[in-house]
């Protein structure tokens, strides 16, 4: 079984893809890890990476299919795999399909975690971390214990990215661009979406409801 998995920053994905990668034994392909690391070990592919990216270019879909199909070459990932920030557009959609299929694998199960702006603006801006265990909280969801030594407002930290411009940005960009994909999977009658603005548990019920079902 392979799936991909989409869902605009604060939706909730990482911990949905957590989720299913530890219930259903999938490897998560993430394809931002998959270039650091390509980086980091200075391979003949990562050289090339970065070259691009210190000119300010964007990494083209041709090697960002070459990584993917590194992994889906691989008969121990073989329908394994759950794509995470990829495919991110039409092209990148097309070229996962060609590759799957040409070690006889498919997308079984395409989720989308939908969630409106409105509660994205409240996940980012109201995110805050303990800086002394490393807990999140989030003033509007899931507000810090009022009497707590560690947990005291004093030692939360905001991310400096956090704000609320930044937040309505990268949902409006990421809305604009995964439209073509969105439309790609529906046409083929892959994509599911899923209300990513009830509770966690339920989020993941309901993607365990959906797997399930294509399992029969």
């Amino acid at each position: 079984m392979n799936l991909v998995i989409f869902g605009p920053p604060g939706a909730g994905k990482g911990t949905q893809s957590k989720y299913i990668v530890e219930k259903y034994n999938l490897y998560q392909l993430s394809t931002g890890e998959l270039l650091r690391k390509e980086i980091i070990n200075k391979t003949p592919l990562g050289m090339e990476i970065s070259s691009k990216m210190n000119s300010g270019n964007l990494v083209s879909d041709k090697i960002a299919s070459d990584l993917i199909e590194k992994f889906i070459s691989l008969d121990k990932f073989k329908n394994r795999l759950i794509f995470d920030g990829y495919p991110r557009n039409k092209i990148q959609a097309e070229n996962l399909t060609a590759l799957l299929n040409k070690y006889k694998q498919k997308i079984d199960l395409v989720l989308k975690l939908s969630v409106s702006l409105d509660v994205i603006k409240k996940r980012i801006t109201g995110r805050a971390v303990c800086s002394i265990c490393g807990k999140i909280y989030n003033e509007f969801f899931n507000p810090a214990p009022i009497n707590s030594d560690c947990c005291a407002s004093r030692f939360l930290q905001k991310r400096s990215d956090d704000t609320l411009d930044i937040a309505v940005t990268r949902y409006e960009t990421y809305e604009k661009n995964i439209k073509p994909v969105i439309d790609f999977y529906e046409e083929i009658k892959l994509l599911k979406v899923v209300d990513g603005e009830t509770s966690i548990s339920e989020i993941s019920n309901e993607i365990s409801r959906l797997i399930d079902s294509i399992k029969g």
